[in-house]
């Protein structure tokens, strides 16, 4: 069992940095259809070194990264990372994923989301948040509501399957909307 650093602590998972010591299972993630078809990487080639290099350069100047880790078993299951950070107009990109099926569709996802958002606006002193996804990944847009994010627009027939084209969706919170700050409770 890995020791992973606790930067936010939620009840069911907390964010540790990323670094490239989880490669392999980041990799296969990369590679498994059900994840890259929902994050837009689907066409992407994906080695276990391109992957290393790309945990590695993940926490920089523009961006913060980091694995949500299950709490009960201190598990690796997915990543949630704040990217294209604008300080001067305090505004940044979010994209979250829960790698591992198992794990998926019980509320981490939605927590994690909690928690990066809490760092974006409570450590980082961002103003707006933004997430972008596609019209078919209903699980991405519903714990995003949860969360507080808004729907703002839509980029049309922006990503083709086959056949099927689907619309990438824009949507955003400003620090006002967020709730459920634990940086807060940890002040008082």
């Amino acid at each position: 069992m890995m020791n992973h650093l606790k930067k936010l602590v939620g009840d069911n998972c907390y964010l540790s940095p990323v670094d490239a010591a989880e490669t392999e299972k980041v990799a296969n993630w990369s590679n498994d259809i059900e994840v890259a078809i929902r994050t837009g990487d689907i066409s992407d080639m994906i080695t276990y070194e391109a992957q290393k290099r790309y945990l590695e350069n993940m926490n920089n100047n523009t961006g913060y990264a980091f694995y949500i880790i299950r709490k009960d078993v201190d598990e690796v299951i997915g990543i949630a990372r704040l990217m294209r950070i604008n300080f001067i107009n305090r505004n940044a990109v979010m994209g979250m994923f829960i790698g591992e099926r198992n794990h998926r569709g019980k509320g981490i996802g939605t927590e994690a989301t909690k928690l990066l958002l809490d760092f974006g606006f409570n450590i980082l002193n961002l103003r707006n948040i933004m997430i972008e996804t596609y019209s078919f990944n209903e699980a991405a847009i519903k714990a995003c509501k949860k969360c507080g994010f808004k729907e703002i627009g839509r980029r049309r027939s922006a990503i083709i399957y086959g056949n099927n084209e689907y619309d990438e969706v824009f949507m955003d919170i400003l620090n006002e909307e967020f709730e459920d700050s634990i940086i807060y409770k940890l002040l008082k």
